[in-house]
């Protein structure tokens, strides 16, 4: 039975009640009163406020209907062994939270409710409240919905109220922000599916920004994403409401050093409100360039009681606590100023001044009774007294961690049989290749640790191994061999040190390693350009132009793009065995800001893990790792060598022994990583164009003149212009940096330019002309 109701929740009543007839017996020797069985001051029994309860990151696929209701019904049955009693999922979890355009498909729809019917009918729900999420058509609008089912029915869907469409985000373009009627008492009902009313008989179901009232006082509220991230957010007002327990499905998508400010928000959260508050979030690749970051918890009154972790390569991940409600009761009747508050929004709308949200749900019981033997089993967690700490990755262990589990998601979903990667020995490639190590680390463990888990079947599968054995690696390194392959593709301009490198760094990793050199080839284009047009380019040193120079550099880049997908496609038949490999790019997102790489060369490949991770990070996370794990200590050298593309001849009067080679990144680029940095992050977090960004590193970079300071960003922005041309062909990138230049979602900007912002950089030159220490330049 379901029924609204106008009251707000409240503590079950404690009460004691006196013996209606006296006994006998003489007064107790203490001044306590007796309140033994005979006593007149017996007390009744009282109610339980013990509630176990589960949340779970999963590796969800868009558009995977039946995997996704798989891995769901996994985590319910995981709750149900917990004794967990509610059990929330991840946003838009049956289908998948990067649908896209295809929640603009019915069939997104239909098969959404075919899931749920499949769910109910396994006995997802049965004794157990799920907290499913996924998208409803409700009045001929699409709204991303929470569904709460209990005994195979329906009890509320809850849509969304904030839409997310900032960075990677597209909600407002698949789904309406819902707000409630205002007459009607603001609620509505939904008309359920023939086929879905047909198997459970259930025609209808309240649709709206209610909440659920248990029969034993407890209550469930829902918060979806954004509305977290907004001023008014839901919790606010379910907490003033009385509210408990409140749910927070999301799709979170993993970014550089924003995991703490996700979590901190539901730590203060509850901090000020007080609740028990719920976050279940995807985690993994659904099949573009994000990876969802996991780190479901469980949080009581801004205390963290547990925590998933935020990468692996487990499909599942349930997390339980059994908390109890009247800490949450005490806290916040402990507030003053909060009890002001809930007061006035139960008087305002007891006089009229809204509709209650509450509905009561009058047969399902959540709590536990800790003296029940047949409720207390062994795996039901224990009640949480101590904090857990937050546990957040260091940058440099994000850099590895989540592109390595992107790649293992991407790998054994495209059925691909491993990678190819040109390695050059410079950071760059070198970074992608140790990300790939890092990537057969987990899945050794993880395999190992389950011979039979999926883990493991995946692990066969992708190594072309019997599914049918139990088979494993026994090292990284073995799994490395099986599914890296790595070229150092070298010419003239090539040094012994950066092939050095190479070699050593594949040994380390187990890679399937080739040295070869594409000399041949480049000879043949060139007099293959020679016969047509009668020229032969040469370089700048060698008395050509800076045109001549340039296609020479860029022939060779080009070329060894074309080789990586003939290797990529023959590699496995050279070495006996079936299947293709994915190329991998190693363009970091500094050189694709500025224009700093030859479009349709090594950085074109089908993935690039580091397309969105800054140079300073990559070198940060070389480091990281050639101390984690000795036998990589070659990452060392190639963090601390200056980068090179090594695509000139070799000058030997000003080559370094660290670089191996005269020709450095920075010198050509005419600004350094870090300069980069500043300018990716300025242009797109802070939002400037050239006067802005000027006038802010006027004062960052007081160290530098203004004339330095508005040559250095005219530079920037004229090259970034461009060559922004060159992000409209960019290899599909991991989304890990909030400035990353990515044209084909995150970074919506023109690509033809006026490369001499004329307006723009004579308003920069008029402010260096009147600033004080232009005038003072002037005088010495």
């Amino acid at each position: 039975t379901i029924t609204m109701t106008t009251t707000y929740p409240s503590s079950p009543t404690r009460q004691f009640h006196r013996q209606s007839s006296a006994t006998g017996g003489g007064a107790s020797s203490s001044s306590k009163p007796d309140i033994s069985s005979s006593s007149p001051y017996a007390y009744t029994r009282t109610p339980s406020s013990l509630i176990t309860l589960a949340t779970c990151n999963l590796n969800q696929w868009a558009l995977d209907f039946d995997g996704n209701a798989t891995r769901i019904l996994t985590s319910c049955q995981i709750a149900k062994d917990q004794h967990a009693s509610y059990r929330l999922g991840p946003e838009l979890e049956l289908c998948g939270y990067g649908c896209e355009d295809h929640f603009l498909e019915q069939d997104t729809f239909d098969h959404c409710w075919e899931s749920l019917v499949r769910l109910l009918d396994e006995g997802a729900s049965d004794g157990l409240v799920c907290d499913f999420g996924m998208p409803v058509l409700h009045g001929g609008v699409r709204y991303n919905c929470r569904v709460i089912c209990y005994n195979r029915r329906v009890l509320l869907i809850r849509p969304k109220t904030a839409m997310a469409d900032n960075g990677n985000y597209r909600e407002g373009r698949y789904f309406t922000a819902y707000t409630a009627p205002t007459a009607g008492g603001g609620s509505e009902r939904h008309l359920l599916p023939t086929h879905f009313a047909n198997k459970f008989g259930q025609r209808d179901v309240p649709f709206g920004l209610h909440y659920i009232t248990c029969a034993d006082g407890t209550t469930i509220g829902c918060e979806s994403c954004e509305e977290l991230w907004t001023p008014q957010s839901s919790h606010i007002d379910l907490a003033l409401r009385g509210v408990e327990i409140i749910g927070n499905g999301s799709g979170s998508h993993h970014e550089l050093r924003k995991l703490s400010t996700r979590m901190e928000l539901m730590i203060n959260a509850t901090r000020k409100c007080g609740g028990v508050y719920l976050y279940s979030n995807q985690r993994g690749c659904d099949g573009s360039r994000t990876y969802y970051d996991g780190c479901a918890m469980i949080v009581v009154n801004g205390r963290i009681v547990a925590q998933a972790p935020q990468f692996d390569v487990q499909d599942v991940h349930v997390v339980t606590a059994t908390v109890d409600l009247d800490d949450v009761r005490s806290y916040r009747a402990s507030q003053p100023s909060f009890g002001i508050q809930a007061a006035r929004l139960a008087t305002e709308e007891g006089s009229g001044g809204g509709a209650s949200n509450g509905l009561l749900c009058d047969d399902i019981h959540l709590v536990f009774d800790p003296l029940d033997v047949s409720l207390s089993g062994k795996n039901r967690p224990k009640v949480a007294e101590e904090d857990l700490s937050l546990q957040i990755a260091a940058p440099e262990e994000e850099c590895c961690l989540g592109p390595a589990c992107w790649l293992w998601d991407f790998l054994r979903r495209s059925g691909a049989a491993g990678f190819f990667l040109p390695l050059s020995g410079g950071a760059d490639s070198s970074s992608v290749a140790a990300i790939v190590a890092v990537m057969c680390i987990l899945v050794t463990k993880a395999a190992r640790d389950d011979p039979e888990g999926n883990v493991a079947q995946d692990c066969r599968r992708v190594c072309r191994q019997d599914e049918n054995s139990l088979w494993v690696p026994a090292t990284p390194q073995e799994m490395g061999n099986h599914v890296l392959h790595t070229t150092f593709m070298g010419t003239d301009n090539s040094s012994e040190v950066t092939k050095s490198r190479a070699k050593r760094l594949g040994d380390a990793i187990g890679s399937y390693h080739l040295s070869i050199k594409i000399d041949l080839m480049v000879s043949a284009v060139l007099q293959v350009f020679q016969l047509a047009t009668g020229h032969m380019p040469r370089f700048l040193s060698r008395g050509g132009t800076m045109s001549e120079d340039l296609a020479l550099q860029n022939i060779q880049a080009r070329l060894r793009m074309v080789t990586a997908y003939l290797m990529a496609q023959l590699l496995p038949w050279v070495r006996g065995r079936s299947g293709f490999l994915l190329v991998l790019g190693s363009a970091n997102v500094d050189e694709g800001l500025r224009g700093y790489m030859t479009k349709y060369d090594c950085s074109s490949a089908d993935l690039n893990p580091i397309g969105a991770i800054s140079k300073g990070d990559l070198k940060r996370m070389l480091l990281f790792l050639s101390k984690k794990y000795p036998d990589f200590d070659v990452l060392a050298e190639i963090a601390n060598a200056p980068p090179t593309a090594e695509l000139r001849p070799i000058d030997a009067a000003t080559a370094t022994a660290e670089a191996g080679h005269s020709q450095t990144d920075e010198d050509d680029m005419g600004m350094t990583y870090e300069e980069l940095g500043y300018f990716g992050r300025l242009r797109k977090i802070s939002r400037c164009g050239p006067v802005s960004m000027f006038r802010k590193l006027l004062v960052t970079w007081s160290h530098l003149s203004p004339s330095e300071v508005a040559s250095k960003v005219k530079r920037f922005f004229y090259y970034y212009s461009l060559n922004r041309h060159k992000m409209t062909t960019i290899t599909p990138a991991y989304h890990a940096e909030a400035y990353s230049p990515d044209d084909n979602r995150f970074d919506l900007r023109q690509f033809l330019y006026n490369t001499k912002w004329t307006r723009q950089f004579a308003v920069i030159d008029d402010i260096v002309a009147q600033h004080p220490e232009t005038d003072k330049d002037k005088n010495d």
